[in-house]
Order: structure tokens, then sequence, then C-alpha cells
């Protein structure tokens, strides 16, 4: 079980709460950020949509409109797999019908990832990357939500070559004072790879969004979760990618709407995965909160998150 007790730090408009951890005999450190509720991003279809994905089982399926997520239903993974491809079609041709969608409109089948979103394994290490960013003055925020997107389960190399529990480039670890040989990859040290991460998203990810914003003369609050979304952009796609599809936007102010047309833009190296990465970082933490409370509940203490 766990009990929020005290706040630890302050940035801005989120605590560093410490978390009694009955079952671990522990205090851990998380990050509480009122306002993605205040502000109603848990009420957007695409965190929610992200957030069934990591409770379900890779045997179900979620259908879904690929543009919005707002799902249409959940069916059978394996009882899918096994239909023709003019099976699938006929079903989504029905689906677009019952919806009144578009023929154009694309439908996507998403299986369920509880076997890799396990936030369980994560929690005991989000305390200790807090304690690093807050150590060296960086966001401690962005320490939770890179975990709970990229480290949920167990290491593994990205298509783009990233690793370890930051999911950091050869190049950034290298840059940031990491070893990174065939014999030896200091990515896999955690305290390493999360003060490399701290530096990159201090010194590179929050200037670059910043500079961004400025080139279009919109003003923004670092401490925002609109620009932390941005910011999470960046450390996924990278500059150029993320310049290139706010080029594309052409805003005129900052916020939700920003980030919300993000989700659905597409440029250069910026696709899907970019698309996705802010949304998942929605439902992660969204999805942190809820374990916290589901523990407090049954203490019967439970304050705002």
């Amino acid at each position: 079980m766990s009990i929020p007790q005290k706040s630890h730090a302050q940035h801005s408009d989120i605590d560093i709460i410490d978390v009694w951890l009955a079952e671990d005999s522990v205090t851990r450190l998380f990050i509480s950020d009122h306002r993605l509720y205040n502000e109603g991003w848990d009420l957007l279809a695409q965190p929610n949509f992200w957030r069934l994905v990591m409770k379900l089982p890779p045997d179900s399926c979620i259908i879904n409109i690929a543009e919005t997520r707002d799902i249409l239903g959940l069916e059978s993974f394996v009882k899918w797999q096994k239909q023709t491809e003019a099976e699938k079609q006929v079903y989504k041709d029905s689906l677009r019908k019952m919806h009144g969608l578009g023929d154009s409109t694309r439908i996507f089948i998403t299986s369920g990832r509880n076997h890799f979103y396990n936030f369980e394994r994560v929690i005991p290490s989000i305390s200790r990357a807090i304690e690093i960013f807050d150590g060296i003055g960086a966001d401690p925020w962005y320490a939770q939500a890179i975990l709970l997107i990229e480290s949920p389960n167990t290491l593994q190399y990205s298509n783009a070559g990233a690793y370890g529990p930051f999911q950091l480039m050869k190049n950034v670890a290298k840059m940031y004072g990491l070893t990174v040989t065939k014999e030896l990859d200091e990515r896999e040290d955690f305290d390493k790879a999360a003060f490399a991460a701290a530096k990159l998203i201090e010194r590179v990810c929050v200037p670059e969004a910043g500079r961004i914003m400025r080139n279009y003369g919109i003003t923004y609050n670092r401490y925002d979760v609109w620009f932390r979304l941005l910011v999470l952009h960046i450390y996924h796609a990278g500059s150029g990618n993320v310049s290139g599809v706010i080029k594309k936007i052409n805003p005129t102010e900052g916020g939700m709407e920003l980030i919300r047309k993000m989700w659905i833009s597409e440029h250069g190296g910026f696709k899907n995965a970019s698309q996705n990465y802010s949304q998942v970082a929605l439902g992660s933490l969204l999805t942190l909160y809820e374990i916290i409370t589901s523990r407090c509940e049954a203490m019967h203490y439970c304050p705002s998150p």
C-alpha cells in the first residue's frame, strides 16, 4: 500500500512527493502534477486509448480511428489474425458505415501491451531518477515521464539504436561522457544514463523547444504541461524533425491545441512513433497516478495527484 506523506520539493505547479510503499518498507519519490487533471489532459481520447493499451493483454485488441484514437470496440486479437485480408477489409468497411465515417478514414487494430508496460517494475527506479535530475537542477518531471515510456519492462534497443533506461542514442551518450563500445555500453548504467538524459533535457531539448516557439512569436512557461510535452517530442524525435512538423502546422499559439495538432501531423522523421510519444507519456503518467491513488484509497488517505 502507499500513503503520500509530504511535499519534498517544488518545480512550478508540480510537487515531488514522498510515498511510503508498505510492501517494500521504503519511501519513494514521485512527481505529482495536478494540472494534467485541471487542464483536462485526462479527458482526451489519445491518452485514454494508451491507458487501455497498457492494461489489456496481447491476445486482445482495440479497434480505433487512427487519427483521433477514438475507440470503436474491443476484439480478440487471435480471432482478428485468423481472418483473411478480405474479411478484415469488410469488417472495417462495416465499422465506417456504422459510425458514419468517410471511406478514407483509417482504422487501426492495436493489440494490448500489458506485457510491456510493467509499471510495477519501473516504480522503484523513478525515485532515483528524480533525485538525479533534481540534484543537478534539471526538471524532474521528465525523469518520471521518460522512464514510464522507455523502460517499463526490460532494456532493449530501439529500431534507431537507442538503448538503456532512458533510450539514449550512442552519439548522445558519448557526448555526455558515457562509454559506448562493443565491450562496454554505459547506457545500461542507470545513474550515468540518468545524468546524461538530464543534461540532454536541460542543455538541448528545453532550449530548442523555447527557440522553436520564439520563432513563431509564441510565449510559453517552461513548466506548462504542453511545453513539457513539446520538449519530450524533441527528446524522442530531435529538434530538426520537431521544427519541421511545427513549420507545417505554422502555429500562432501554444497550448493543448498545438500538441493535438502534432499528434496528427507528419514531417520528415516525425511520423507515427513520434506522434504517439507524448500521448504515451500522458497515458503512462495517468496510469501511475491511478496505481498510487488505488493504494492510498485502500488506506483511506488520498490527496490530489
